[in-house]
């Protein structure tokens, strides 16, 4: 003890003296302002600090409404964006928005969005680990037909719809035919997650219907994404490069299920044969998943469609796929896209709409569920369907979630679609979604549902 009380006594004594000596020293002038200087210059703010609380307000925001939406038998995804909205402009900066302020200052928006879009890539990722491949083969007839329909028919009606929104809710600096393109796109998405979670709420995901819902929403997913990566390429290349796009795409996606694909089945073998395969496996997945989303960037698509094609071809039920998605879903799902949904509400401004342009959203939700609905049930009908199931289908099919905001997201990132036409999209989105299982419990009757779980797949 008495040595250690010297040694920490003799410690601060050699400080003091080391600091007596250096009071006298003098420094070079400073080359740029700093903490330490003399003027009058405000200091640059701590990002860190307000990054973390806006991340917890978000995160308590989203799993508190989350759970709320869940006790009504609504998706919690549909809480989670509205938490994100009611963070933003529309709500909480329109009634407090010092609070608005103090949670979102200018500054942290930049990471937001970056912590944002690592979040959507991982789970596009995940969302293609998802994707059943072998299930697509088995009812691939069917599903093709009802899914491109449930494709074709909004994607028209939205294209038809952009004759009347272009000129109101764009600017001359948007080619038309690119603001078409992605206003089709936004009404052809169904979002495979949300869908897959309301059929399995109800017992029904391994019945006859749910799994030609869920086979249909996933080749309608496949398709939605490709077409996006299309449109994505247009407006990069302004026209002039869209057959290179094209191209690059096509050899790209070939690349990957010709080359990567095997190359991943042998791979998640090995990984069959190892004790604990976990942090080998993921550095190969996320070294993987970088240079895939780099390859999609390079050639002019989004990097989404790089993670989403990765996930795809890791085969579907492989012991890989699982203890990927155990280590990855709910980091990702908690803490990574809240930030995604508070970006998107930050971006949600519905006080932008005004007046008439009311209708017009109303015009929009009203394209948007036609679209997707008639589509969707006059193709399962013309395959053999019921009316009664086909229609179920079609409600099914117009659930769009998390899939459309993405889509959204991009298409401003773009330039393509004004602050205005995004709010109108976003609060399209999340009607459609939060209406679907209200219309799907009153269209279908506890019967069919016990006659749905009696028919199992073959």
């Amino acid at each position: 003890m008495l040595g250690y009380a010297v040694m920490l006594a003799l410690g601060v004594a050699l400080f003091f003296l080391v600091r007596h000596l250096g009071t006298g020293l003098t420094a070079a002038a400073p080359q740029s302002a700093s903490k330490f200087s003399t003027s009058n210059e405000q200091s640059p703010p701590n990002v860190l600090e307000h990054v973390l609380l806006g991340l917890f307000a978000v995160i308590l925001a989203a799993r508190l409404a989350g759970a709320l939406c869940k006790r009504i038998h609504q998706p919690p995804v549909i809480g989670e964006v509205l938490a994100g909205i009611m963070l933003g402009p529309s709500l909480l900066g329109r009634f407090v928005p010092g609070a608005m302020a103090a949670l979102f200052p200018n500054y942290v928006i930049p990471a937001l969005g970056i912590i944002a879009q690592v979040g959507v890539v991982l789970y596009m990722f995940l969302v293609g680990l998802d994707l059943n491949t072998a299930r697509l083969r088995e009812r691939s007839h069917t599903a093709l037909a009802i899914s491109h329909a449930s494709i074709v028919c909004p994607f028209v009606l939205g294209s038809i719809l952009s004759l009347y929104l272009y000129p109101r809710l764009s600017t001359s600096d948007v080619p038309f035919t690119a603001f078409a393109l992605f206003l089709g796109v936004s009404m052809s998405v169904t979002a495979f997650p949300v869908l897959a979670r309301i059929l399995t709420d109800r017992g029904v995901h391994r019945s006859r219907m749910g799994a030609i819902s869920l086979t249909c929403a996933a080749v309608d997913d496949v398709s939605a994404w490709c077409l996006l990566a299309l449109v994505v390429g247009v407006v990069h290349s302004r026209l002039g490069g869209a057959v290179l796009t094209a191209a690059l795409t096509l050899i790209y996606i070939a690349g990957m299920f010709f080359v990567i694909r095997p190359l991943a089945s042998r791979f998640v073998r090995w990984c069959e044969h190892e004790e604990a395969p976990g942090q080998q496996l993921m550095a190969v997945a996320l070294i993987s998943l970088l240079l895939s989303c780099l390859a999609t960037e390079f050639i002019g698509i989004h990097a989404l469609f790089g993670a989403f094609i990765l996930g795809a071809v890791v085969p579907h039920d492989s012991r890989a796929a699982h203890v990927l998605t155990d280590k990855l879903n709910d980091f990702v799902v908690v803490m990574l896209l809240p930030a995604f949904f508070a970006l998107t509400g930050l971006r949600t401004q519905i006080g932008l709409i005004a007046g008439v342009q009311w209708l017009t959203c109303g015009l929009i939700v009203l394209v948007a569920f036609a679209g997707k609905f008639g589509g969707t049930a006059i193709a399962a009908r013309l395959t053999g369907l019921s009316w009664r199931d086909s229609s179920a289908l079609g409600i099914l099919m117009n659930t769009r979630g998390l899939m459309e905001l993405i889509v959204l997201n991009v298409g401003l990132d773009l330039g393509v679609i004004s602050p205005t036409l995004f709010a109108m999209l976003v609060i399209m989105a999340v009607v459609t979604t939060f209406t679907t299982s209200p219309i799907l419990d009153r269209l279908i009757s506890k019967e069919w549902y016990q006659g749905a779980m009696k028919v199992k797949t073959a």
